[in-house]
């Protein structure tokens, strides 16, 4: 996946969750506006992507207030004193975590700071299979054969509900009846 894909799926996430792209590009780069390809291309070309991902206004978009989030912690070890005195290694399984703070976005842009490659750190969020790669590779093979889909076996049809042994008012509420002043 490159650069450039990366930052439409990022950008298409935080647009999903309210963040105006448009109005980001032309008050904080002070650019005009051309298209939204072009924007992308120039933020990628230019390495202004930064100024994207640390901004507030799109990680407080991106990283949505009060919705779960869930990332994969990658393995880790380190050594701790035991309790009778000796020093041990303890070595972590990758496991997935969930988390649900209202200001979750400040804790993310902190990580992302430190992070080796901002653009790696919020790739971890976007649940995507492929790696980054800075620039598409070419190769001269031929494209393998596609895998035809497994069939799948037929779903389970349902009932209809029965109808309901209540009747149903047909006339409007009395409160939607009466005259309003």
């Amino acid at each position: 996946m490159t650069r450039l894909e990366l930052l439409k799926i990022v950008v298409g996430r935080a647009r999903s969750n309210g963040f105006e792209f448009r109005r980001w590009y032309t008050l904080r780069l002070g650019l005009p506006w051309i298209n939204a390809e072009a924007t992308l291309a120039c933020l990628d070309q230019q390495r202004r992507y930064y100024a994207l991902l640390f901004s507030h206004e799109f990680a407080a978009c991106f990283w949505k207030p009060g919705e779960d989030i869930t990332f994969q912690v990658p393995a880790q070890s380190f050594q701790r004193r035991g309790p009778g005195g000796a020093i041990q290694t303890v070595t972590r399984k990758p496991f997935t975590r969930r988390s649900a703070r209202r200001d979750a976005w400040r804790y993310h842009l902190r990580e992302m700071a430190v992070a080796e490659d901002p653009l790696r750190y919020i790739r971890r969020y976007l649940h995507v299979e492929e790696d980054l790669i800075d620039e598409p590779v070419s190769t001269d093979e031929p494209p393998s054969p596609e895998i035809p889909p497994t069939p799948t076996k037929p779903t389970k049809k349902h009932k209809p509900l029965a109808k309901s042994p209540r009747n149903l008012p047909k006339d409007l509420p009395a409160f939607l009846r009466r005259p309003y002043p």
